[in-house]
């Protein structure tokens, strides 16, 4: 794994994703490594180097506090296209410290990752008016999980994440997505009960997104072989699973995209 410590020009940029206004990723790259992340198609970085290298934007901190003087209060999602407690967040702190400046002025923050790291930050997210944490779910099984998503926090401790900030008061939602073309729909049940059982106030689904190089990249993974060619037809039967689920706990659900 490559780091290099680096500078950045601006910090806060301008969102399209529902529900937010503005992004902050205070890495570049990412060390979770995931198989089907779309990313590097998004960044146009070369794939093979994905999962290589982070760079860590050093000054962010500092360009988000000047920022944040003259931008308008808006929703901030941290992070858009990066996980902002990938591993290297331990040692730098630039997702801490750039909570910190956002709660100065009280900005309403949108935090989505897979990792227990985020634990460590309860004391000062819990203290935003308006926060979200948004834990990344795309299955129960952790076999799995350790194929597509190697470097990541374990399901157990990502569905530790949300009871925890449950407990204290924090709007929880899962993101349950990509949904694994290996999810049957006799899972669903179990896996929207888990959900509810966490208290969580929303679920966002999405399904997997074959940009260039992503197919080859998850075969490539050993995960076991599957058609891109049927995985619509799947998933929208899947989805409507889901959403008949959704309704029998009670629970949101919306479409990611």
């Amino acid at each position: 794994m490559k780091i290099n410590e680096v500078k950045c020009k601006t910090a806060l940029s301008k969102s399209n994703l529902p529900g937010l206004d503005y992004s902050l990723n205070p890495y570049r790259g990412c060390q979770h490594s995931c198989a089907y992340c779309y990313v590097p198609n998004v960044l146009r970085i070369n794939r093979e180097k994905w999962g290589g290298f982070v760079d860590i934007k050093t000054n962010i901190p500092n360009i988000l506090s000047k920022e944040l003087k003259k931008k308008k209060p808006g929703v901030v999602g941290i992070s858009t296209v990066t996980d902002p407690y990938q591993p290297v967040e331990k040692k730098y702190k630039l997702t801490r410290y750039c909570l910190e400046q956002l709660l100065l002025h009280d900005f309403p923050i949108c935090i989505q990752t897979k990792s227990d790291l985020i634990l460590r930050d309860v004391d000062i997210i819990s203290r935003f008016s308006n926060s979200e944490i948004l834990v990344s779910i795309a299955t129960l099984n952790d076999d799995e999980r350790r194929i597509l998503e190697p470097n990541s926090s374990s399901i157990q401790k990502r569905l530790n994440i949300l009871e925890d900030f449950s407990k204290n008061g924090i709007k929880t939602s899962v993101f349950f997505g990509p949904v694994y073309p290996t999810i049957k729909k006799q899972e669903i049940e179990e896996i929207i009960k888990t959900f509810y059982e966490k208290d969580v106030d929303e679920i966002i689904i999405d399904k997997m997104n074959f940009k260039p190089g992503i197919l080859q990249n998850i075969i490539d993974s050993n995960y076991y072989p599957f058609s891109d060619k049927n995985y619509e037809k799947f998933y929208n039967e899947i989805r409507d699973n889901i959403i008949k689920n959704c309704k029998k706990y009670n629970l949101k659900i919306t479409d990611a995209f």
